[in-house]
């Protein structure tokens, strides 16, 4: 298989890109230089990636550097009209750019005829948007240009006429019209067409639901399909496998991309890590200082530190760079839910969605603040968009859940929080939640196996031990409760939590007062001196140490008094 439209090596011939391994890093870099310059012609914004990527790599000398794409026929004749309507298109003139290309019979004429016809109806339907409703409301509207566009590239492509980047358009299109099945078919043809395009591989990764699906993907087998397959293992919550590739892909030699320390960074995030995640921000801050993407997932994780004086210094420094943005709007908004502003918060994740309503991140976020303004209602709708624009994110599913369970609707929370936990099979605090519903619904039985999954996969708030041990009390399982009880202790002290952690205390009390009644004095005694640490159990460990010494007066007293009786 070959790039459509690139020649990477100097002698003209195109080279198969499946050949090429990570080893021939020259050729890797020319077909990266080569890609960069279609996409530029296209005004294609994924050209960005392809750009960071062959900064990573060495530069090449003149004599080996790509020839440009040549002319045909029909490029020479329309490159007039090309030129003033990319002009156009460079402006956002959409319209204009279109009127002009109307008639011309290049490729790269007619993509940017069909882009731009398709970019004018995105652009109306964000102005309508913006000028008519509110944020929540914005599925509404509809770009009224994809039903002229899909019939129109539906006969192109029927007769095989379109060429990779077309076949992306097309793809888009239908995704947007929400035949997903077909957009995933077309973006496959896309990417066998133009395999260096990574546009349309982050187009499919959106479409990819789970594992099964990734695998039965008949996807070129080229250098590219590492980044996707990396991309997607993070994606699908699978990170152990992405940073296995990002790692390999570093070895090859890219070690220098600022797009791999990202996404490993990104990886990190994923699973909690957050000391390593910070860290590899912070490095990448460093390389790259007037970046911007990615940083509202920085952003994320100085909130969950309480980092404020960072998080204030990203915000104002993100100001000073475009403060425009949809990642500089979310971080603004992360700084005003850490300080309590949730109204302010709130504000600025809808300033995000008016900037893109298809931002992820922002839908989850002004979820989480009208959570916090306890307005549920409108909660609900800001889950429910996230899980419309991608149905892997596990925290707007949880977020549902949570809802649902203020409003006290077990049988909902049950539904959302078991999507979630498919999403995140590992993540204890979404087996928690679902111990908790089980228990609203008297299924204690499977309470009881979610709590223990969530110890044995690591409590994050070593939570699910304690609710064991009271699910066990509760039922009268005392043997069990203790168990529970002394496991979580033992987990907490390992973990140089501080003593006064909220429910030490009530798993002391359970376990002095169960030695106790077994006749194990001893224990019981211990358990009753640590009570004394803590306020709410000092009094009672006190009685309990109380209890303990006369039953002890007792046993010594009891052989002297069966003396006495023998005597007798």
């Amino acid at each position: 298989m070959t790039c459509s439209g690139v020649k990477p090596c100097a002698n003209d011939e195109m080279v198969a890109i499946s050949e090429i391994e990570f080893g021939d890093l020259v050729q890797i870099k020319k077909q990266l230089i080569s890609v960069i310059s279609l996409c530029k012609e296209r005004g294609l914004l994924h050209s960005t990636k392809a750009s960071e990527l062959a900064l990573a790599l060495d530069p090449l000398p003149k004599d080996e550097l790509p020839p440009s794409v040549p002319f045909t026929e029909e490029d020479a004749q329309d490159l007039d009209a090309l030129t003033l309507a990319k002009a156009y298109f460079d402006l956002k003139e959409y319209d204009r750019a279109a009127y002009f290309l109307k008639g011309c019979c290049s490729q790269k004429a007619y993509f940017l005829y069909m882009y731009s016809r398709y970019l004018s109806g995105e652009k109306k339907k964000d102005d309508e948007t913006v000028d008519s409703l509110g944020p929540l409301e914005k599925g509404q509207v509809r770009n009224e240009a994809l039903r002229e566009l899909r019939v129109e590239l539906s006969k192109k492509h029927t007769a095989g006429e379109l060429d990779g980047f077309t076949l992306y358009l097309y793809g888009v299109v239908l995704r947007k019209q929400d035949l997903l099945k077909e957009a995933v078919d077309v973006f496959v043809e896309a990417i066998h067409a133009l395999p260096l395009h990574w546009g349309a591989w982050l187009e499919l990764s959106n479409l990819v639901t789970n594992i099964e699906m990734l695998k039965s993907l008949s996807l070129p087998d080229c250098w590219v399909k590492d980044f996707f397959m990396a991309h997607m293992y993070t994606e699908l919550q699978m990170i152990k496998e992405a940073l296995q590739k990002y790692q390999s892909l570093i070895e090859a030699g890219f070690s220098k991309s600022t797009y791999i320390i990202s996404q490993i960074a990104v990886a990190y995030h994923n699973i909690r890590d957050i000391d390593q995640a910070l860290a590899l921000f912070n490095e990448l801050r460093d390389q790259d200082p007037y970046r911007i993407d990615n940083m509202d997932t920085f952003s994320n994780l100085l909130y969950v530190k309480s980092m404020k004086p960072e998080l204030s210094y990203l915000a104002h420094n993100l100001v000073e760079i475009d403060k425009y943005r949809v990642e500089t709007c979310c971080v603004i908004g992360n700084y005003y839910s850490l300080r309590s502003q949730h109204e302010k918060a709130a504000l600025y994740f809808q300033r995000a969605l008016k900037l893109n309503p298809r931002c992820l991140g922002a839908w989850t976020l002004m979820g989480h603040e009208y959570m916090e303004m306890k307005n549920t209602s409108a909660a609900i709708q800001a889950y429910r968009h996230a899980i419309e624009v991608n149905k892997r994110d596990y925290r707007a599913w949880y977020g549902l859940g949570q809802t649902y369970e203020i409003l006290k609707m077990p049988f909902y929370c049950l539904y959302y929080y078991r999507k979630a936990h498919q999403l995140r099979p590992n993540d204890s605090r979404m087996l928690v939640a679902l111990g908790e519903t089980y228990e609203k619904l008297s299924q204690q039985v499977e309470a009881k196996k979610c709590y223990w999954r969530a110890y044995s996969v690591g409590d994050v708030e070593k939570m699910a031990l304690l609710k064991l041990a009271k699910l066990h009390e509760q039922l009268n399982e005392s043997d069990d409760a203790a168990q529970c009880y002394m496991l979580y202790i033992q987990d907490i002290f390992s973990c140089g939590e501080q003593l006064e952690h909220a429910e030490v205390s009530t798993a002391l009390r359970y376990l002095g007062q169960y030695y106790f009644k077994n006749k194990l004095y001893h224990e019981a005694s211990l358990c009753a001196q640590r009570c004394c640490d803590y306020n709410d159990a000092r009094e009672e460990g006190k009685a309990l140490l109380r209890q303990i010494s006369q039953v002890r007066d007792q046993i010594e007293t009891l052989p002297t008094c069966l003396f006495f009786v023998q005597l007798k």
